[in-house]
């Protein structure tokens, strides 16, 4: 009888169960999320790390790409940098000094024309008619020449001189300024004002060997002078005068007698 009420029991909470509607079952019957299947492909797996390993590659490559332009864009940019330093004004200065001493030339300019004139006047012919007060008023006027000529090319020289402080400030700059560019403009830059600088100082060269040759040329101008003067006028006292020529004397008043 025991066995037959227990296998009674069993069935009627079996059927009941069944019967029972689903959302009322018990939360443990649904299998935990862990226990899905996952499936490992190898050959798809090193596929998609070589796609990676291919797209970062690229991105690398790009990014590489990018800073060799940006590099090349700032060294153009520097190449295209102006140089902040000019010497012009302080070159022009020098050359304007240098040239305001040959242009206070005394007596005889450094002019063609007037050069011309004076020494057809003074130099080139002595003439033998002139009286002995004209002649020496002709070597003075050559001697002053002479004299002026010396003082101009000395005070070129110490305008020339003078220079020599400036120049070398500005060499100095400019030699600074050019190991310090930032690009080949302003390296070129530099060396074109060294250049100009070394324009300069050939020009002051030029000057002072010009006001030398022209202080010399009067030097020997007036011994030419001097010694055709000199021929004048000893061939002048040599040439035989008129003479004594007799004449009447009368010595005492002898019309009241």
């Amino acid at each position: 009888m025991k066995t037959r009420n227990s296998r009674s029991r069993a069935a009627r909470f079996a059927a009941a169960l069944i019967g029972a509607p689903i959302a009322t079952l018990p939360m443990v019957l649904a299998p935990p999320a862990s226990a899905a299947w996952i499936v490992y492909d190898p050959t798809n797996y090193a596929q998609n790390v070589l796609q990676a390993a291919r797209a970062l590659e690229q991105i690398n490559n790009q990014i590489t790409q990018l800073q060799n332009e940006a590099q090349m864009l700032i060294n153009q940019a520097r190449n295209l940098t102006s140089l902040p330093y000019s010497s012009l004004q302080q070159l022009q200065q020098a050359v304007g000094r240098t040239q305001s001493l040959l242009q206070q030339a005394q007596n005889i300019a450094f002019d063609i024309q007037q050069i011309d004139q004076a020494f057809q006047q003074k130099y080139a012919n002595i003439d033998m008619s002139a009286s002995e007060q004209q002649l020496v008023a002709d070597a003075r006027s050559r001697w002053e020449n002479t004299v002026g000529g010396l003082q101009d090319a000395m005070r070129v020289q110490a305008g020339v001189v003078g220079n020599i402080e400036t120049n070398r400030a500005q060499m100095e700059a400019l030699v600074d300024q050019s190991q310090g560019a930032t690009g080949a403009l302003q390296a070129t830059q530099a060396g074109n004002q060294l250049l100009a600088l070394q324009a300069q100082q050939f020009a002051d060269l030029t000057a002072v060997i010009a006001a030398n040759g022209r202080a010399e040329a009067l030097t020997d101008a007036e011994r030419a002078a001097a010694a055709e003067q000199g021929r004048v006028q000893r061939e002048r006292f040599l040439t035989p005068g008129s003479g004594y020529q007799p004449g009447n004397a009368q010595m005492f008043n002898t019309s009241n007698n």
